[in-house]
């Protein structure tokens, strides 16, 4: 990584914009930064580290996201800006950021805060630059690992704070770890520490979780072998989950617990079969009792139901006979349905019969069925000749609506006629009206063509118009911006000539500071320069002649460019004036040289009125057009229709003159046809009515002489079946049916009667019961609470049997899942032993780990190494061969060990501690120190080159010849093509380094003036 330029705006103590070429001071290899206390010499330092990571070593940092890195001394308007240019993995790179600041309002009063901002660009083949991003995570990202470095590292390699490494030189394992820590990154190994300790917790509350749920599994068994509420008489092992041995014992006793379980349920068992064998004997006793109590129960109900039915025999008697009676009636019940159904129906038809008589005339009153059939067959016959006098009168009924639609048609058509002949009267004079609109229309179109091709150039010369008065403006403006410009470019040129002319003056002693003893002059030869000449207060140096050329040439630039945009204003103001003159050939444009703007937009607004009104007279063009077109349609029309209005009037006139005669003939033939009526329609429904009254009364009378005979041969066939039967009439032959629910109610009672008779002469008969009835009364409940007895015995010969089965077999279960539980827990606890193991040794705690090192201790302890053995290389140089730092891993107190630091005298050959040094020493030492912790760290970020470093103060406790040698080293970093900086208050350093960076402190902030090495 080299540094090229750094740009600070507004930063710390820097009020105003300063740039830093860190090209020209590193040409020399090693230059100085310096400045009184105060000044602002880290500041410098913080501007690089917030260039590459957006944030400043330490608490300068401060809080509010960077709002305290604003300068005091800034003004208000100036936003502060931070901008690095550097070369890294051999890619230029310009890094820009802004932190947060409180700008004032826009509007108003008071501040608003601003977000930060960043910008990263890359230099480009061809010269220019390519944004890469804007974004400050991407950018932290892409210098991070471009630099492989974190901040912390950053501050420690490239910026070597001196008292920090002198501090490291004394401090303890401790401290060392810490800073080492940070620098290497061995984040990594602390966490495998972490993780395994967490993995040892984790698997130690794992078994000690397996160890709780075997000694639950106990407890759970303890409560099964219960016998009867008692506890077991084996205690449980005396041990806490974690114990050793613990599962074993779990097991051991889990046996001895389940033997007892086993060895109570074989006594459970025979209590069982015991009880069993007495509720049998039980239950048969009390068997044969309530068989004997069943058997004289029922010899008794049987002798109540033997005395039930002899009460009723008498009425058993008379149910029989009237169900005999009801069987003889069924024979005469055919006939009986018969007769009833022919009266029935003949009294229907007598009532049909006398409906139908009652609609006919008096004169058909006593007439028969033949006399009333042979009257409807007359009237259907007159009925059938009056079809040809309906068809008459339906014919002259569509004459009289024929003549009255002629009659409408011929008032329609004089309608027309008069309608059309008014219309044609005024045709002439609304033709000529529509053409004369059509001929205004076309006119005021010609005109709005001619006045379109008008407007568009008076609005081109309007707009040229008004930008010719901008232009004005711009021109004076851009008058002025040249003379200004040509008036600095002569000023810069006579500032570059007397600068030229001074330096030209002084160059004597610019060119004796190149001077060297024994080296030829590069003016005259000569080997010795007895008095080179000194420079003196003014001195002008190359730089400062460059400087004000380059100047000059960026005012010569201003000027060209200022000449430029005036020659171009000038150019676009001559062509806006001659477009606004424009031809001047319009009637109506104005006549002067230069319109003015409002006479033009006059001008255009009267040419725009015209314009519109003439269009809108013209839109009426299309629709005049239309008009006439439709007036000449309706024109066409209305004579046509004149002329059908005449031609259906002349063929009206022949159809009603038919229409009358065949009226006269249909009328003669009506008359006729009517009668006394007053139509045919009329007469035909009287005809029909009395027809179908006719032929109705002759078919009842019919039907009611044919029920008569029915009925009559009826009563002869049911005396006939009555007699037979044996009843004396008819109606007695009714009087004795039954319906179905009777007859069946009455045999239902004559059945059961029966066989209740039967079923108790049964009873009675039975050998055993009789021989029971003879027995003693049966004694019932002493025998059922005999057997309740027996049977509680056995439940509970039962249940105790049940509960040692249960108890053996929960038993058994709890042990088989202690059993899978410890084998699940084996593994478990190999594993816990094997984490705990290493969980110790990296800890530093285990008894293998003898010099109790943690495992990020032993890294840190490496790197450590290879730190000695690079600064040992500088140390011995600088100290001249007197001191070697070498790594020491021996415990110190009660502390750990592993990060020790002595070196090694080689004047008396003894090995002792840092904190002996001497203040000289110890400043060299950490130089050495902070040196090759810049080689390893650099290694260890991936051997990202490292070309320019800072070393922050400490030289002033080195005598002449130490800093002589210390100088050396550093200027042998030139060898690797790297540059050192050095910050230093040391006075004598600014005679010896002669690239120098200083820092000025003011009232109004601080600056920075640089002077080159070479």
């Amino acid at each position: 990584m080299r540094l090229h330029r750094l740009r600070i705006t507004a930063f710390g103590p820097f009020g105003t914009t300063q740039d830093i070429d860190f090209d020209d001071l590193s040409a020399a290899g090693i230059f100085l930064l310096h400045g009184p206390t105060g000044a602002g010499k880290t500041s410098v330092l913080d501007a690089v580290c917030y260039a590459l990571y957006g944030s400043v070593p330490g608490a300068r940092q401060g809080s509010g996201q960077g709002m305290t890195l604003r300068s005091d001394h800034a003004p208000q308007g100036t936003r502060t800006e931070v901008s690095l240019e550097l070369t890294v993995a051999g890619r230029r790179l310009e890094i820009t950021r802004q932190p947060p600041w409180a700008r004032p309002k826009k509007r108003g009063t008071g501040t608003t805060t601003e977000k930060a901002q960043s910008w990263l660009r890359e230099s480009t083949p061809e010269g220019g630059w390519k944004d890469l991003s804007r974004s400050h995570q991407e950018i932290g990202e892409e210098i991070s690992q471009l630099l492989g470095m974190s901040k912390e590292q950053f501050c420690q390699v490239v910026l070597l704070p001196q008292g920090d490494f002198a501090r490291f030189l004394r401090a303890d394992a401790e401290a060392r770890g810490k800073l080492l820590g940070r620098l290497f990154d061995t984040r990594r190994f602390a966490a495998v520490e972490q993780r395994l300790a967490e993995q040892r917790r984790t698997t130690e509350a794992e078994v000690k979780d397996g160890d709780a749920a075997l000694l639950a599994d106990a407890h759970r068994m303890q409560q099964a072998a219960a016998d009867d509420g008692r506890d077991a008489e084996l205690p449980l092992p005396d041990l806490a989950p974690g114990d050793p041995g613990l599962a074993t014992e779990v097991l051991t006793w889990a046996a001895v617990a389940r033997a007892g379980a086993r060895e109570r349920l074989d006594i459970a068992h025979c209590a069982l079969t015991a009880a069993e064998s007495a509720q049998a004997a039980a239950e048969r006793r009390l068997g044969d009792v309530r068989e004997l109590d069943r058997l004289q129960s029922r010899f008794a109900e049987a002798q109540e139901r033997a005395a039930r039915l002899h009460a009723r025999a008498e009425e058993q008697r008379e149910c029989e006979q009237r169900l005999e009676r009801a069987r003889k009636a069924e024979k005469v019940a055919p006939a009986l349905g018969l007769r009833d159904a022919a009266e029935a129906e003949h009294r229907r038809a007598a009532q049909e019969e006398a409906r139908a008589r009652g609609r006919l005339p008096e004169t058909f009153e006593s007439a028969g069925a033949s006399n009333l059939a042979a009257a409807a067959r007359k009237a259907a016959e007159e009925l059938g000749g009056l079809g040809a006098a309906r068809r008459a009168e339906q014919r002259l009924t569509d004459i009289t609506a024929e003549r009255a639609a002629l009659g409408r048609q011929e008032r329609a058509d004089d309608e027309i006629s008069r309608d059309a002949a008014g219309w044609l009267e005024s045709w002439e004079t609304t033709r000529g009206a529509l053409q004369e609109r059509i001929e205004s229309a076309q006119e005021a179109a010609t005109r709005a063509e001619r006045l379109a091709g008008r407007l568009e150039p008076a609005r081109t010369r309007l707009d040229a118009a008004r930008r010719r008065d901008r232009l004005v403006q711009d021109a004076a403006a851009a008058q002025d911006r040249a003379l200004t410009a040509r008036e600095h470019a002569t000023s810069t040129h006579e500032d570059w000539l007397a600068l030229k002319e001074q330096r030209l003056t002084g160059i004597a002693a610019e060119l004796a500071a190149h001077l060297t003893d024994g080296e030829p002059c590069a003016v005259c030869g000569a080997t010795e320069h007895p008095d080179p000449t000194r420079k003196t207060a003014g001195h002008v140096d190359r730089g400062a002649e460059e400087e004000a050329l380059a100047a000059h040439r960026a005012a010569l630039e201003s000027r060209t460019a200022a000449e430029r945009e005036l020659s171009d204003v000038q150019a676009s103001l001559a062509a806006a004036t001659a477009a606004a003159r424009g031809s001047g050939t319009g009637a109506d444009e104005p006549g002067n040289t230069d319109p003015a703007v409002d006479e033009l937009s006059a001008a255009v607004e009267e040419l725009r009125r015209s314009h519109a009104e003439a269009r809108d007279r013209a839109s009426g063009l299309h629709a005049a057009r239309e008009a006439l077109a439709r007036a000449e349609r309706e024109y066409d029309r209305r004579v046509a229709e004149q002329q059908e209005a005449a031609r259906r009037a002349a063929s009206r006139a022949t159809l009603r003159e038919a229409l009358d005669r065949e009226q006269e003939s249909l009328e003669a033939e009506l008359a006729h046809a009517r009668g006394a009526t007053g139509s045919v329609a009329a007469r035909a429904a009287q005809l029909e009515r009395q027809t179908a009254l006719l032929t109705e009364a002759a078919d009842a009378a019919r039907a009611a002489d044919e029920t008569a005979e029915r009925l009559k041969a009826a009563d002869a066939r049911l005396a006939d079946a009555a007699f037979r039967a044996g009843f004396d009439t008819p109606v007695a032959a009714a009087e004795a049916l039954l319906d179905d629910a009777r007859h069946r109610d009455l045999q239902h009672r004559i059945d059961a009667w029966r066989n209740e008779e039967a079923a108790v002469r049964a009873v009675l008969a039975e050998p055993d019961t009789a021989a029971a009835a003879r027995r003693p009364p049966a004694d019932l409940p002493a025998a059922r609470a005999e057997a309740e007895t027996a049977g509680r015995r056995l439940r509970a010969a039962a249940s105790a049997r049940d509960a040692a089965a249960r108890r053996c077999a929960e038993l058994d279960r709890l042990s088989a899942r202690t059993v899978e539980g410890t084998r699940r827990l084996a593994p478990l606890r190999a594993a816990y032993d094997r984490v705990a193991r290493m969980a110790g040794l990296t800890a530093g705690t285990s008894a293998d780990n003898e010099r109790r090192m943690r495992l990020e201790s032993y890294v840190l302890a490496a790197r450590l190494e290879q730190v000695a053995a690079a600064a040992t290389v500088r140390l011995r140089r600088m100290s001249s061969g007197r001191y070697t730092l070498v790594h020491s891993d021996d415990r110190t107190g009660r502390g750990r060990s592993g990060l020790g630091l002595h070196v090694v005298d080689a004047w008396t050959g003894r090995e002792r501690d840092t904190a002996t040094l001497s203040g000289g020493e110890t400043f060299f030492a950490s130089l050495a120190l902070a040196l090759g912790l810049a080689d390893v760290v650099t290694d260890e970020a991936g051997g990202v080159r490292l070309d320019t470093l800072f070393i922050d103060e400490g030289f002033g406790s080195l005598d002449d010849q130490t800093l002589d040698e210390v100088l050396d080293v550093l200027d042998s970093l030139r060898e690797r093509d790297r540059s050192v900086g050095i910050v230093s208050h040391v006075a004598d350093l600014r005679r010896r380094v002669h690239a120098q960076l200083e820092v000025v402190k003011g009232r109004g902030g601080s600056s920075v003036r640089q002077r080159g090495g070479v």
